[in-house]
């Protein structure tokens, strides 16, 4: 039975996108929301976690859970969606640190 998914990208190669255009519709920029196959979900997830590279992606969909959605992540991010008890909740991981550069003296 077909359901409804939202993908969320950053940064991802242009050939994702077209590939994931060709399933779902980009609705604003990398937004793709669609109504396709359990297969079909699995099929776009892997080429979105194999493709992601140096960017980030989110996927929801239905699911049998209290909150009727799952959510999955690849690349890196900030935002990580961790389980307590029976809910997901997104825990905030702190930004990257960036180093001082020391100008010569």
């Amino acid at each position: 039975m077909a359901s409804m998914l939202v993908i969320a990208t950053t940064a991802v190669p242009d050939h994702l996108r077209g590939a994931l255009s060709r399933w779902t519709s980009e609705v604003v920029p990398g937004i793709f929301v669609g109504t396709v196959s359990a297969r079909v979900r699995d099929e776009l997830w892997q080429a979105v976690t194999q493709t992601v590279g140096n960017g980030a992606a989110v996927l929801v969909h239905p699911a049998p859970t209290e909150q009727g959605y799952t959510i999955r992540t690849a690349g890196t991010r900030r935002r990580v969606p961790e389980d307590f008890d029976g809910l997901t909740l997104i825990r905030m991981t702190a930004p990257p640190k960036v180093k001082e550069v020391q100008s010569p003296s």
